[in-house]
């Protein structure tokens, strides 16, 4: 039950905001059936790695020491190292696109339009919260709603928040990231997602 308990102290407003944000991604793609084959996976994401102690990313355990976890090994096996995993799901997403409702309802376009507009926004949006500009590059292609794109551009500028943005979401690969550099500096055992 202390277990339980620690866990609970651990978390912080910005993992109750990933939960959230992995709730929201759910609930869309159950109830209104938006994109399920990618939003069940990210909202599944977004709440198992901000939840404290779960072992799901790499992490250092008092009384247990180094843990590896599950979706750090395939972050690292199927992003970061081959780009396998991006590649294929967006080809079975591909494979599954109906054109039915574009077709019968041409001002569907508009959606497509107002993603390239996204990536202009989402652009001034970062670089006005005080990212660098590759990084408010990287961040901005998320705004056209492609994430082979995403990742490749992250990749080609350099930027810090390479591929956890598909796995992960922007907060959450950020929050692994930081907890990692300060596990590394300090040295002390804590969770990577708890704090």
């Amino acid at each position: 039950m202390s277990f339980l308990w620690e866990g609970l102290l651990a978390i912080t407003w910005q993992q109750v905001v990933m939960y959230i944000v992995g709730g929201v991604l759910i609930y869309l793609a159950i109830c209104k059936d938006f994109e399920p084959a990618l939003l069940m996976p990210m909202g599944f994401g977004a709440i198992l790695v901000n939840l404290p102690f779960s072992g799901v990313l790499d992490q250092t355990m008092q009384g247990v020491g180094e843990t590896h976890g599950i979706i750090q090994w395939l972050f690292n096996v199927g992003i970061e190292t081959s780009e396998a995993l991006p590649i294929l799901l967006f080809i079975g997403i591909g494979a599954m696109i109906d054109f039915g409702p574009l077709l019968s309802n041409p001002k569907m376009f508009l959606f497509g339009a107002a993603a390239q507009f996204g990536i202009f926004f989402a652009i001034a949006a970062a670089t006005l919260l005080g990212f660098d500009l590759k990084d408010a590059a990287s961040i901005g292609i998320i705004g056209a709603a492609d994430g082979p794109t995403s990742i490749l551009v992250s990749q080609v500028l350099g930027s810090k928040y390479c591929g956890g943005l598909f796995l992960h979401g922007a907060g959450a690969h950020y929050s692994a990231r930081r907890h990692q550099g300060d596990h590394h500096k300090e040295g002390t055992p804590h969770s990577d997602a708890a704090r």
